[in-house]
């Protein structure tokens, strides 16, 4: 059988082109359409897990599966990293991080009142450490508020205010937006999804009204307002919370999180990721 390239001039033109499409897949900007989808499965969205989920593994353990998981990105919680403001702590954690090619861009859920000392270790850890947002849980009081709209502003970090289930500080998305507001544009909110299902509220309409104030998602479900189950397999409108992230253009942690199974996590966590995938596909 004859091929294309037999001849001197066509194998040049061959290698040219091969180098070519080659350079395209290699070259930050040019992506090859062929392989854009398995490059970035999640579309852009700065995908990743809060630690909770694997809180059955140590902090080694924990990192090492979140790189096989194929997750970079981690909102990490205090039993995996603890808070500290010692030199030799923080280099320890960022070194076993970068080995795990896993960036730290979210920590919590930390509380917060009106104890500055308190407060300014927890933004003297996350400044030290690269953390770009804190989940926090502060007490629902003006000083708490009045010292957060100062550390937001001199540390430029977030303050992302989770919110918990039923009869907690911040149950309903009211809770979150009214405390907000008129604060310092930094002093916004992490949406847990599955938290806000628990609550009887919805948690595409807490994005859309926290959107110009959000700086965490976690992405948890649950199927009528009690029982925890794979995402996915609740009643979380999945495809709803990306396809608005996505036209907000949200661009801050967005994590997974999934709370069962603690021992043994990760086929669940797997079937998670699988998923959002599904999902991110269906936004385009």
């Amino acid at each position: 059988m004859s091929s294309t390239v037999d001849s001197p001039a066509s194998r040049r033109q061959f290698m040219k082109t091969t180098a070519v499409a080659a350079a395209a897949t290699l070259v930050p900007g040019v992506a090859s359409p062929l392989f854009a989808a398995e490059k970035d499965p999640y579309a852009g969205f700065r995908m990743g897990i809060q630690s909770y989920s694997l809180r059955g593994f140590d902090v080694t353990k924990a990192l090492d599966t979140t790189d096989k998981l194929g997750l970079h990105y981690w909102e990490a919680y205090p039993n995996h990293i603890p808070v500290s403001t010692v030199p030799a702590q923080v280099a320890k954690y960022k070194k076993m991080l970068d080995a795990a090619n896993v960036k730290l861009i979210a920590f919590g859920v930390l509380p917060f009142s009106k104890d500055e000392t308190q407060a300014r270790a927890f933004f003297d850890f996350a400044k030290a450490i690269g953390v770009e947002t804190l989940s926090a849980n502060p007490e629902k009081n003006k000083a708490t508020f009045d010292l957060l709209d100062k550390l937001v502003e001199e540390y430029a970090i977030n303050i992302a205010i989770h919110n918990h289930g039923p009869g907690a500080k911040y149950d309903k998305i009211d809770d979150v937006v009214e405390i907000v507001k008129g604060r310092n544009p930094r002093v916004g909110a992490c949406v847990d999804t599955g938290h806000f299902l628990r609550s009887n509220e919805d948690p595409v309409e807490a994005i859309d009204r926290l959107s110009d104030r959000l700086y965490g998602v976690h992405l948890k479900d649950v199927k009528d307002a009690k029982i925890m189950t794979i995402l996915g397999e609740g009643d979380l409108d999945v495809v709803g919370c990306l396809k608005l992230l996505k036209k907000n253009d949200y661009k801050h942690s967005l994590a997974v999180e999934y709370e069962e199974n603690h021992e043994n996590p990760v086929s669940d966590i797997e079937v998670c990721l699988s998923n959002v995938r599904k999902a991110v596909k269906q936004i385009g």
